[in-house]
């Protein structure tokens, strides 16, 4: 895990006030290159995932590192676009679309990934083979930690069934697409890099049946520590078993393909920092709350997904552990964590949640009509830069009739 000073933390708190998410530039090149490095040995191209983080700053980050940008609604992509990011950069994949989505994806010149046989119908059957598409499957495998995360699974609305390989042939032979790369995508929080070998199985197995293929993209899943001690995906053993199983598999095919990925929380993740300042110690028969000046419409994960975040006392590092529930100020169950071990709380004191950078902000919501939090960037040497600024009443109000 990587771990801003608490003075630092501190100082941005102090400055900006909380709650206020902080994110660390370096961080996110860092992990980059970390996967540039791993997957050197074949050709392979990342495309950020950014519904992870959107804010168009982190996106500038990624964009100068030479990463990709993986788009999930039509806004995203223009986001990508009004950041600089090169149409032919762009990887949009939808699920659940209206076709005039796709159409407008389309008109921006950007990479279609297309996911329902029945869009994928009407798409050949308008465009025919004028505009090549990326098709993602469906491979049947659970992963990830958790079955909410999980995509790749039978119940699973991402991406057509394996087991429909052949209505999507007939509809490709009886519409001329033209479909240059195949998509699978499992889930989240892949530690077992063996899931990883299981979709390359399934989707070689795919690939024999498209002559023309560009690219295969294995979607994401690439796990980060939330905690001392925890499990990480092994991203430079994957690298080695990827490039293999790529170089192997293009004896066979007779062409060369490009691996592409789509990591969104690996990258932004460990970069972020959610800053909230105890509002009220509560003793109880049961327990002892810290109250803070946040809740799930803050940060959701641990209520939705039971994601844990690693939480540390800015104020008093070195007090006496005592067990506290860590608890929001929203008018619902808000339950940060049950029972944890920390430093001694007082209210006043500034509490940080770890691994905040991914699908923290970009959750966020008014909800109680609370405002949503800043954001902040610290970028080497440079001062903290605000890059979001904080909601106001007047913003609640915006949009209303």
């Amino acid at each position: 895990m990587s771990a801003l000073p608490a003075s630092t933390l501190l100082a941005a708190a102090a400055q900006f006030g909380t709650p206020l998410y902080v994110y660390q530039a370096d961080t996110i090149r860092a992990q980059y290159q970390k996967l540039t490095t791993a997957f050197s040995a074949h050709p392979t191209r990342f495309f950020y995932a950014c519904k992870a983080l959107t804010n168009v700053a982190i996106l500038k980050v990624l964009l100068a590192e030479g990463a990709g940008l993986d788009c999930v609604s039509i806004n995203e992509v223009k986001l990508g676009l009004h950041v600089g990011f090169a149409p032919e950069n762009i990887l949009f994949t939808p699920n659940s679309v209206a076709f005039e989505e796709l159409v407008e994806a389309k008109d921006l010149g950007v990479n279609l990934n297309i996911d329902n046989l029945s869009l994928l119908e009407r798409f050949g059957a308008t465009f025919g083979g004028s505009y090549p598409v990326c098709v993602r499957l469906n491979p049947h495998i659970e992963a990830g930690g958790n079955y909410k995360i999980s995509t790749g699974h039978i119940d699973s609305k991402f991406g057509i069934s394996i087991h429909q390989l052949r209505h999507l042939e007939r509809v490709v032979k009886g519409t001329g697409l033209h479909v240059r790369g195949l998509h699978m995508h499992t889930g989240s929080e892949i530690k077992d890099l063996s899931v990883f070998l299981r979709v390359l199985d399934v989707i070689f197995e795919a690939a024999r049946r498209f002559p023309n293929l560009d690219f295969l993209d294995l979607g994401s899943g690439f796990k980060v520590p939330y905690k001392p001690g925890d499990p990480e995906t092994d991203v430079n053993g994957l690298g080695q078993q990827v490039a293999a199983a790529f170089k192997e598999f293009e004896h066979e095919y007779g062409r060369p393909l490009e691996a592409w990925f789509e990591p969104g929380k690996y990258l932004v993740s460990e970069s972020g920092y959610l800053l909230v300042e105890v509002s009220t110690v509560k003793h109880t028969t049961a327990t002892v709350f810290a109250g803070v000046n946040s809740g799930f419409n803050h940060l959701i994960r641990p209520m939705m997904y039971e994601a844990y975040h690693y939480i540390s006392n800015l104020s008093n590092p070195k007090g006496p552990e005592r067990l506290y529930t860590v608890v929001g100020n929203i008018c619902e169950t808000d339950t940060f964590a049950w029972d944890r071990l920390l430093p001694e709380i007082h209210e006043g004191d500034i509490l940080a949640f770890h691994n905040a950078g991914a699908y923290g902000f970009e959750m966020s919501s008014s909800f109680n009509s609370r405002l949503r939090p800043a954001e902040v960037l610290l970028d080497g040497e440079q001062p903290p830069r605000l890059i979001r600024r904080r909601q106001t009443f007047e913003d609640l109000l915006a949009g209303q009739l």
